[in-house]
């Protein structure tokens, strides 16, 4: 496994990072298993947030870890917090933040989290309100670290100006098929193409810019529901690409495409979300692949990319 320091985070963390959204799926000894097979793979991060199975995925991995030989020291656990389906909006209020934070730890039953994001932004949100959440939280030793999700660059600034911590994170969606976060800087200026768009404020390099680890959701995904890309007959120059990669490397497909992520020289995390096992292992092999810039290349063209 590969791992990374988050420079405004937690230090030796794997570039993998184990996705909880299915887990409510799951029996608890299922459950285990999966949390036991990605620690063996060298996973030792795991991704919640409040809104998978509306709590449920947290109350499961608690049934789960102590079937699992694990202690709390030996594992990185992250949750989100501010989707709230049940009434329909974002809420990034103190008292929601707050209660959030004390209802995942109940869920979960630790005793603090290494790192907190609040999901997706609030447009409605004031930003002396989360900074006097994360104050609390810190000082009362609940939450160590804190980053967020999906958010453009001013949102981070507006939300640093207010906070006293780091915010060492922000979760966004990445992959061969998704690439907008890195296509913009490719086509810009271009009239041509829909690639040149810039769809998230130059995310990427402002995250580089400010010591901000991306860690990339939904890393094999088409769209946002989609389903996967790989073996997936809407893309077969990219199934051809990914394969002919796997055969030299001796891994999959699915390998190859998380390599692809973490061959990019801002060290991103991506976030795997199988539940199997064996996809767990044949997936965590991506952090031994070595990609070269040549193939890295070939693999962006091959998703329907062009150079200019």
């Amino acid at each position: 496994m590969k791992y990374i320091d988050i420079l405004n985070g937690p230090k030796n963390v794997s570039a993998i990072i184990q996705g909880c959204m299915r887990m409510p799926d799951l029996t608890k000894e299922a459950a285990a298993d999966v949390i036991r097979t990605a620690y063996e793979c060298g996973i030792n991060f795991f991704d919640h947030a409040t809104c998978y199975g509306n709590g449920e995925a947290e109350a499961r991995f608690k049934e789960a870890f102590p079937m699992t030989g694990l202690k709390r020291e030996d594992i990185i656990i992250q949750s989100k917090c501010g989707l709230c389906f049940d009434r329909n909006e974002f809420d990034w209020t103190k008292d929601n933040i707050l209660s959030s934070v004390d209802g995942i730890l109940e869920r979960l039953d630790i005793d603090y989290l290494d790192t907190l994001l609040l999901h997706r932004p609030d447009v409605l949100y004031d930003p002396e309100e989360v900074a006097e959440a994360f104050d609390i939280l810190e000082k009362a030793g609940k939450v160590k670290y804190f980053g967020v999700s999906n958010l453009v660059p001013m949102q981070i600034e507006l939300l640093k100006k207010y906070v006293k911590q780091p915010l060492g994170i922000n979760q966004v969606q990445l992959s061969l098929e998704q690439s907008q976060l890195i296509d913009q800087a490719l086509y810009m200026n271009n009239k041509t193409t829909q690639f040149s768009i810039n769809r998230d404020g130059n995310a990427l390099d402002y995250c580089r810019l400010n010591d901000i680890t991306i860690q990339a959701w939904s890393p094999l995904q088409v769209g946002m529901f989609g389903g996967t890309f790989i073996d997936n007959p809407d893309f077969p120059e990219l199934n051809k690409a990914l394969g002919e990669l796997a055969d030299r490397e001796g891994v999959s497909k699915s390998a190859i495409a998380i390599a692809w992520i973490l061959r990019h020289p801002a060290k991103m995390q991506a976030i795997i979300g199988t539940m199997n096992p064996d996809h767990i292992k044949d997936i965590s092999a991506a952090a031994e692949v070595k990609l070269s810039h040549h193939d890295w290349y070939a693999l962006y063209l091959a998703a329907g990319k062009y150079l200019p």
